[in-house]
């Protein structure tokens, strides 16, 4: 019985949007945000970006609540599915997008030289490339990581702290003591 008054009241709810009532949108948004909010979570893994799935299926809502059809399933189930759906493509699109990029690095580094190399040889920096190898070889992995991530593929230090799911804090800890070392190391060459 109280599944069906619960049902009935969201079913109510969903007319109610269909009419424009901003109060009916902010209880049902009161009401199952929490629970969408943690499904978004679980499938992409970022709270930003589980927050962002949950406004959209809402913003929908609110745009289309015509689109619940009563015979298909409860309110909830009708919610809880837009958001798995736009998680799920999320993380899809990001993925492609992700395979995009590293196929297009690799291509470029199997097919076009670097022109950066170019032209170190052509002014007799190989010493000093050299040398700023060994430097990088000789720091920790994880700030090696850092400064790989931020000078050789142009990453930003929040794009780093997403990638290895690390506080950014971390990752300019990280970057500072790299920086250091790699001064300390690389200090006595000469230019």
């Amino acid at each position: 019985m109280a599944v069906d008054l619960s049902e009935a009241r969201d079913r109510d709810l969903v007319s109610r949007i269909g009419k424009g009532d901003e109060d009916a949108f902010g209880g049902l948004f009161r009401r199952y945000a929490p629970s969408a909010r943690a499904l978004a979570q679980r499938v992409v893994r970022q709270a930003n970006l589980a927050e962002e799935i949950v406004q959209e299926a809402f913003l929908a809502v609110w745009r289309h609540p015509d689109g619940y059809d009563a015979e298909r399933g409860s309110v909830k189930s009708w919610l809880m599915g837009m958001v798995h759906h736009r998680a799920v493509d999320l993380v899809r699109r990001e993925e492609a997008n992700r395979r995009r990029s590293d196929d297009a690095i690799s291509d470029l580094s199997v097919h076009e030289p670097d022109p950066a190399e170019e032209v170190a040889d052509q002014i007799d920096l190989p010493q000093e490339r050299a040398a700023v190898k060994s430097a990088l070889a000789e720091l920790p992995p994880e700030q090696r990581q850092v400064v790989e991530l931020m000078y050789f593929e142009g990453m930003s230090q929040s794009k780093i702290s997403d990638r290895l799911q690390i506080p950014l804090g971390t990752v300019k800890s990280r970057t500072l003591l790299a920086m250091r070392r790699l001064r300390t190391t690389l200090g006595g060459i000469e230019r």
